[in-house]
């Protein structure tokens, strides 16, 4: 019997991205998909690269699921999400609305009313690596954000093993997918083409998820974040660079920084400790997470490189990941495809 799948919001990159590997997975049927501007269309019109999923985009989910996923924004997800909730349905938000603990700071950073607070405490935060069994237990998933996802996945070893304390530089660089597919100005070809430039840079949402996770494992990691973005030109893709101060007593040599990282990594398939400074295409349509530590030998900082697909494991990957896990499949079903090169 396979696992009956809705996915409400298709025609954003999320959803679309969603579709395409969950087409591929042996255990998934793809049942009903949902878009806003696109409702009555068959999904070949949105993307023809999806004609061979022979659905028509429908208005709302209505058919039996055992499982849906939403790729709506923000506040909208919560909204359209909470009319599904029941006992015999599991559902995996990738919008930011599930993701913090904490009301107020949700309010802050997202600068809206959450539709449905009284959930927030039953949704695990789907960062697959970190919260294995939780996600197994769990009906309610939150697939953490893209940069926090690169962020945390390099920087959690280093809190974890005491490597590494506060304060802590973070700079992300990302393309220009990470945007959605809603028309902007601000990603216009023009606009992105041949340019690098800064931006969010009075506060990145995304820090507020970073930073409490790594005040999970350390509190004075509050305020003791600082987080930058950069959107460069192409399409798929986020480079982290994380700096910091390290305790050279718990280093002999570069290896003990490597066994560090191998270690807390061992039963983790997707995140590979590598020799050399990763680049984006080695990721380029994985679910794959690269990480390279290093201490650089100028300063004496422990410098960590972190290098994902901002649309698989960044999005669509990881919830596929964390839905494996829900449904107890091996978590590596309908993931295992290899870089895109060049």
């Amino acid at each position: 019997m396979k696992i009956k799948v809705g996915i409400i919001n298709v025609t954003g990159y999320a959803g679309s991205e969603l579709a395409r590997i969950l087409h591929n997975h042996k255990n998934v049927e793809i049942v009903e998909v949902t878009g806003r501007s696109q409702a009555g269309n068959h999904i070949a019109q949105a993307f023809p690269h999806l004609a061979d999923i022979d659905l028509q985009i429908e208005k709302s989910i209505t058919k039996k699921c055992d499982v849906i996923f939403s790729g709506l924004p923000h506040a909208a997800s919560a909204e359209q999400i909470k009319t599904y909730f029941n006992d015999d349905l599991k559902i995996l938000d990738l919008s930011a609305d599930f993701r913090l603990n904490n009301l107020e700071e949700y309010t802050k950073w997202y600068d809206t009313e959450h539709p449905s607070p009284e959930k927030l405490k039953d949704f695990v935060y789907g960062l697959t690596e970190i919260y294995r069994n939780e996600i197994k237990n769990s009906n309610y998933v939150a697939v953490p954000g893209c940069f926090p996802t690169s962020t945390l996945l390099g920087l959690l070893p280093a809190i974890k093993s005491g490597l590494v304390s506060p304060p802590v530089i973070v700079d992300a660089k990302t393309g220009v997918s990470g945007a959605g597919r809603k028309l902007s100005l601000n990603t216009h070809f023009s606009e992105v083409n041949e340019n690098v430039k800064a931006y969010s840079v009075y506060g990145h949402r995304h820090l507020s998820e970073i930073t409490q996770e790594c005040m999970i494992l350390d509190e004075n990691f509050k305020n003791n974040i600082t987080f930058l973005t950069h959107l460069i030109p192409m399409t798929r893709g986020i480079l982290t660079t994380i700096y910091a101060d390290y305790n050279e007593k718990l280093l002999n040599n570069e290896n003990d920084l490597i066994e560090i990282f191998k270690t807390f990594y061992k039963d983790s398939q997707f995140v590979k400790i590598v020799n050399e400074p990763p680049s984006t295409k080695e990721t380029l349509g994985t679910n794959y997470c690269l990480v390279f530590p290093y201490i650089e030998p100028n300063s004496n900082k422990l410098i960590i490189i972190s290098c994902i697909d901002n649309l698989v494991k960044g999005t669509a990957g990881q919830a596929v990941q964390d839905m494996n896990l829900m449904f107890g499949l091996n978590e590596s079903e309908g993931l295992l495809d290899l870089a895109l090169y060049p």
